[in-house]
């Protein structure tokens, strides 16, 4: 089991003790946090499930938003207690044994190498805007490759370049919320005449189709929400992650209100629910509708540095989390090698070649890669979340034993809260099951851990025969 921890209090060491560079900065690590909460997700998939729920998905997006600050709120009592790269493959591998460590890392890595994949289509798709000659599959290709190369320079690189992506992001985003704000006050542009909050329960009611359907698109709703949880990656690569993890972590709940349910409330009160569709983001078709020049151009290129925003956290997260493996025996000794500009290039390298089916997708079935790669990575990222709380619950139950010190930083309403929402990721799985469209990601859940069962007796009976014992279970039943 890796035991590296942070050095607690003081100035931070150039290096952390995992051998990775302390170059993340406090201002790189909250623009990380922010732009994790502005993805693909919201810009693209929103149009399909508009398209399904109506206004009433400003509530689901509410709701989820809520269960993903408890999340993440567990998690920061966790990483305060232990900040590391690998966390939360390090919290189940401590809370709840190597096993589930291990099923953790491998399905975290999964989630953003198929985000990766969901990312570049997005990529694709958007790029088609401009030149719809252009085959997605060659859009998704240059991306890729453009942005394994920021990948292998340095994590300083990697940190400025998502700075910048997510300041993209945000400045654009609050933009249109005040032009939006402008439309429903003022009156002004072509939407103006027919601008009205009236559009969120005119036109069919709140709940146009009715709370079933809205409640079926609580899926795609988390999956607007992937990518919150990487300043937990970050740890073991910021400067301060004792003062910069809570600050990011805390600001959680403005960043929901603002850029998901705020944009939402604005762009389905300026132009009504029933003029969205899927595979057109909401805000192109807004500002398309709203008629100021080049607008529409403009919100493009923002949504298309979202997806490329994404597909490079993807790289960045994958990598580290490969090392994390390699280093408890989880995955090929290569993979956990740094280069010598102290970035994992092995295990980026391997994440890459993974996300490049991505591309092969986007040759054979361009028009349903994106909708099946979403629901591959909602389900893998609710294992994840999933872990993350079960890991709380076990840390909290430590702490009040006199096990283990309590965090810094612990967690508003304690394990309660916690508990609340594994309740409501279990309803979302439900739902999953439920949906003909969503279903694939179980069944591809189900070959997965078939794949990981095997994987795991193999590297136990490799460890069996290297002399190495298996990893003991350091958390207590």
């Amino acid at each position: 089991m890796t035991t590296a921890k942070a050095p607690q209090g003081g100035r931070a060491a150039a290096t952390s003790e995992e051998g990775y560079e302390r170059g993340l900065g406090s201002r790189q690590v909250q623009m990380i946090a922010i732009g994790g909460a502005i993805g693909v997700g919201l810009f693209l998939g929103a149009g399909k499930i508009i398209e399904r729920a109506g206004p009433s998905l400003i509530l689901m997006y509410a709701v989820a938003g809520v269960v993903i600050f408890f999340i993440m709120r567990a998690l920061g009592e966790l990483l305060l207690y232990r900040p590391v790269s690998g966390s939360f493959a390090e919290y189940a591998r401590e809370f709840l044994g190597p096993f589930f460590g291990y099923v953790t890392g491998w399905t975290y890595w999964l989630m953003w190498a198929v985000t990766g994949m969901t990312e570049l289509t997005a990529a694709a798709i958007y790029i088609n805007y401009w030149w719809p000659g252009v085959p997605q599959w060659v859009s998704a290709l240059g991306f890729l490759l453009l942005l394994f190369g920021v990948n292998l320079i340095s994590v300083k690189i990697f940190g400025e370049l998502e700075f910048w992506f997510s300041m993209v992001k945000v400045t654009a985003i609050i933009g249109m919320i005040v032009i939006g704000v402008g439309v429903l006050t003022l009156g002004f542009s072509d939407a103006g005449a027919t601008a009205t909050p009236a559009n969120l329960w005119d036109h069919g009611g709140f709940f146009p189709n009715g709370v079933g359907d809205s409640l079926m698109t609580l899926q795609g709703v988390m999956f607007a929400y992937l990518a919150v949880e990487l300043v937990g990656v970050t740890a073991g690569e910021s400067a301060n992650p004792e003062k910069t993890l809570p600050k990011a972590i805390n600001t959680l709940p403005w960043r929901i209100v603002t850029f998901y349910v705020g944009s939402l409330i604005v762009i389905l009160s300026v132009v009504r629910w029933t003029e969205f569709s899927a595979g057109v983001s909401p805000f192109v078709a807004a500002f398309g509708r709203i008629g100021i020049p080049l607008a529409a151009g403009i919100v493009n290129f923002v949504v298309l540095t979202a997806a490329l925003s994404s597909c490079n956290s993807g790289m960045y997260s994958t990598g580290r989390m490969l090392r994390d493996l390699a280093a408890n025996s989880e995955a090929p000794k290569l993979l956990g090698r740094l280069s010598p500009r102290r970035v994992p290039a092995a295990g980026i390298a391997v994440s890459v070649v993974v996300m490049s089916v991505g591309v092969v997708l986007n040759y054979l079935v361009p028009e349903k890669a994106f909708g099946y790669v979403m629901s591959v990575a909602t389900a893998a990222a609710i294992w994840t979340w999933s872990m993350i709380l079960v890991s709380h619950i076990r840390y909290r139950r430590e702490v009040v034993a006199g096990r283990l010190p309590a965090s810094s930083f612990p967690a508003p309403g304690g394990t309660a809260c916690s508990w609340l929402a594994l309740a409501f990721l279990a309803f979302v799985t439900v739902l999953t099951a439920l949906d003909a469209d969503t279903r694939v990601s179980l069944y591809v859940g189900a070959g997965w851990a078939v794949l990981l069962s095997a994987g795991w007796a193999v590297s136990r009976r490799a460890g069996a025969r290297g002399g190495e014992p298996a990893p003991e279970y350091a958390g207590t039943p």
